[in-house]
């Protein structure tokens, strides 16, 4: 009787309701990405990083301390833009399609440092002076672990970007900067025209990478923007 006792009593410690050991309740989109460690082992997320049976979490058990939430959150983002199928011709419906086993297969690479980009579909895109814009399409899954990047590095680089730029920041767009250009012509006369020519195509990586570092050490990140 005594060892029953003692049986059901560790059933009900290891229970996965986070209201019996006061954790803060999830949703279930949440345990997409939260969810129970492939082992079979609990993962629950306690302030010393082990279990209750004393078991390192899995995250913690990674090279990089990469959030598998911060994932769930990139996704979120990836989704809400849209966009078309990479390489693998892939849609963002197909990929849902195994939501939860595909983003624990991202998380589980980018944590582990195995992650490598696919190869980005090109498609040329006319230019109005009669050539072609060559824009690089990445798969659903790198789009995520780009976001992933993006979400952490942003932060970070946003106050020093000049106020006048525009692209490719957050609250920013071109119909912005068009309404500011079209205010400043009435007290402006002129107007200054600046292209580099394949600016993208002719940069220095190098250089590229020593300005990343001055903002970020964070190694997982500095990998990622590498590969």
């Amino acid at each position: 009787m005594p060892r029953e006792r003692f049986k059901r009593q560790s059933r009900k410690s290891l229970s996965t309701d986070a209201r019996h050991r006061g954790g803060a309740a999830r949703s279930s989109e949440e345990d997409l990405v939260m969810g129970l460690e492939r082992r079979g082992c609990i993962v629950r997320p306690y302030a010393n990083g082990t279990t209750s049976n004393g078991r390192i979490l899995l995250d913690k058990a990674k090279p990089f301390s990469i959030s598998r939430v911060l994932v769930w959150e990139a996704y979120k983002r990836v989704k809400a833009n849209g966009g078309a199928a990479g390489v693998d011709c892939q849609s963002i419906a197909e990929f849902e399609v195994d939501l939860k086993d595909n983003l624990y297969k991202l998380w589980n690479r980018m944590a582990s440092g195995s992650y490598i980009p696919p190869p980005v579909r090109r498609v040329e895109i006319p230019k109005s002076d009669g050539g072609k814009r060559p824009l690089g399409i990445p798969t659903v899954s790198d789009r995520i672990a780009q976001m992933v990047v993006k979400l952490v590095l942003e932060p970070k680089v946003e106050p020093y970007f000049h106020t006048d730029s525009y692209g490719y920041r957050p609250g920013r767009s071109a119909t912005d900067s068009v309404g500011v250009a079209r205010r400043r012509c009435w007290h402006y006369d002129w107007v200054v025209d600046i292209d580099i020519r394949a600016f993208f195509d002719s940069m220095d990586h190098e250089l590229l990478m020593r300005a990343v570092q001055k903002h970020t050490q964070c190694q997982w990140i500095l990998l990622y923007i590498k590969r």
